[in-house]
C-alpha cells in the first residue's frame, strides 16, 4: 500500500444530516487506506458539520472546509483545489461506497495508466429498497461519441488521474450548473482515455431532496443546450434552437419542433462512415427518450402521442406504454389513467427485484439512514 497511489475524495455537503454520516462511513471504511476525505460544507443550516466535525476528530484522514452556501461547483472546485492525491474520486453526501470501490477504481488505473477518468455502475436505492444493476450493452460502443449525447457516468462514482488529465482541463463550469458533470465529461472524453468499471461500486439513493430532484428542470434545459452544442461542433446541426427550445416550454408546437430536429439528426447520421454510425445512432436514440421522458413528465397524453407520432418511434417503447399512450390524442383521460396503472406496475416490479437496503448493506457496518 506504501506505493499506492493517494486518492482524494471530495464529499460536497449541504443540509445532508439524515445522510452524511453513512456516506462518509463507507469511504473511510474502504479496503484502500491511502485516502484522504475533502469534506466541503456549503454552508448547511441543519447538523451535517457538526456530523463531520465528529468524523474529523476521529479520523486524521477527514478535512473540512467550512463557509457560506456558494453551489455545488464552486464546492467541486474548492475541492480540486485542495486535493492532494494523484487520483480524485467523487463522492455525493446521501450515497454509499461499496468497501472495495477505491480499490477497484485503483486497480483499473494502475492496469491502464493512460486512462484519464473512469466510472463504475451503481444499484439504486429508493423508498428503502436497493436493486442491483447491470451493464447496458450500449457501453460497449464508443464512449467520446455516447459523451457528446448524455453524461456517461453517474457523477459520484467518477475518479480523476492527475497523472493523465492536464490541470487546465479538471474543472467544472459555473455556466452549465446542475448539468456540470455532463459539461466536464463531454470535454474530458474528447482528449483523454475512459473507462466504465463494469460493476457496482456505489448505491445511488434517490430521494425528493437531491440535487437532481430539485432542480431537474434546470438540468434538462442545460443538457439540452450541451447537447446542442456538440452535434453543431460534430456538423450534426446547424442550429439547434429547435431542440433547445422544449426544454423552455412544452408544447405542441415545442414538441413537433423537437420531433423533426430528431428526424434530421438521424438523416444525417445514416451518413456516417459505417464504423462511426453505431455510436452516433446510440447516442441519438439515448437523446429520443431524454425527449420523451421530458414530454411524458408533463402529463399530458396527447403531447407524448404527437412526439412518438411525429418521430415514429411508437416500437422504441415499452408495449406497456404504447397501448396506455395509444388513445392519448382522442381520449387523454384513458391515456392518464393507463400510465397511472403503470407506474405502480413498475413500483411493484421494483419491489421483486430489490431487497431491503438495511439486508443489502448490513454486512458493510451501513444503515439505511
Amino acid at each position: 500500500m506504501a506505493n499506492a497511489p493517494l486518492i482524494s475524495v471530495l464529499l460536497p455537503v449541504y443540509n445532508a444530516e439524515p445522510y452524511v454520516a453513512a456516506a462518509i462511513q463507507s469511504i473511510l471504511r474502504q479496503d484502500y487506506g491511502r485516502l484522504e476525505v475533502i469534506a466541503i460544507d456549503d454552508g448547511s443550516t441543519d447538523r451535517s458539520l457538526e456530523i463531520l466535525e465528529r468524523h474529523r476528530r476521529d479520523d486524521c484522514r477527514v478535512s473540512i472546509i467550512s463557509r457560506e452556501n456558494r453551489g455545488l461547483v464552486a464546492s467541486l472546485n474548492e475541492g480540486l483545489r485542495m486535493a492532494q492525491g494523484e487520483l480524485v474520486a467523487r463522492m455525493d453526501a446521501d450515497d454509499f461506497a461499496y468497501p472495495w470501490r477505491l480499490s477497484r477504481q485503483a486497480a483499473l488505473f494502475a492496469a491502464q495508466p493512460e486512462l484519464g477518468f473512469c466510472g463504475s455502475l451503481v444499484d439504486m436505492l429508493v423508498h428503502g429498497r436497493i436493486a442491483r444493476s447491470g451493464l447496458d450493452p450500449m457501453f460497449r460502443l464508443s464512449l467520446p461519441v455516447l459523451a457528446k449525447f448524455f453524461t456517461i457516468f453517474m457523477h459520484p462514482t467518477v475518479v480523476y488521474n492527475r497523472k493523465v488529465i492536464d490541470s487546465a482541463d479538471l474543472y467544472y463550469d459555473a455556466a452549465y450548473r446542475h448539468a456540470e458533470d455532463f459539461d466536464l465529461f463531454r470535454r474530458l472524453a474528447d482528449r483523454y482515455p475512459a473507462a466504465l468499471v463494469e460493476e457496482s461500486l456505489l448505491v445511488y439513493r434517490v430521494h425528493p431532496g437531491s440535487v437532481t430532484s430539485r432542480h431537474v428542470k434546470e438540468m434538462r434545459r442545460t443538457h439540452l443546450r450541451i447537447v446542442g452544442e456538440n452535434l453543431e461542433r460534430e456538423g450534426l446541426a446547424e442550429d439547434t434552437s429547435d431542440l433547445r427550445a422544449i426544454g423552455d416550454a412544452v408544447s405542441l408546437e415545442t414538441v413537433r419542433r423537437a420531433a423533426g430536429f430528431i428526424r434530421a439528426l438521424e438523416e444525417r447520421i445514416a451518413a456516417l462512415p459505417a464504423d462511426m454510425r453505431p455510436s452516433f445512432a446510440a447516442g441519438a436514440l439515448n437523446l429520443f427518450y431524454f425527449l420523451y421522458q421530458l414530454v411524458n413528465d408533463e402529463e399530458r397524453p396527447a403531447l407524448t402521442h404527437e412526439l412518438l407520432t411525429a418521430t415514429a418511434k411508437w416500437n422504441a417503447i415499452r408495449r406497456r406504454e404504447k397501448y396506455a399512450l395509444s388513445p392519448g390524442a382522442w381520449a387523454p383521460w384513458l391515456s392518464q389513467a393507463s400510465m397511472w396503472a403503470g407506474k405502480h406496475a413498475d413500483w411493484l416490479a421494483y419491489r421483486l427485484k430489490s431487497a431491503p437496503a438495511a439486508s443489502v448493506l448490513a454486512p458493510y457496518r451501513m444503515g439505511a439512514a
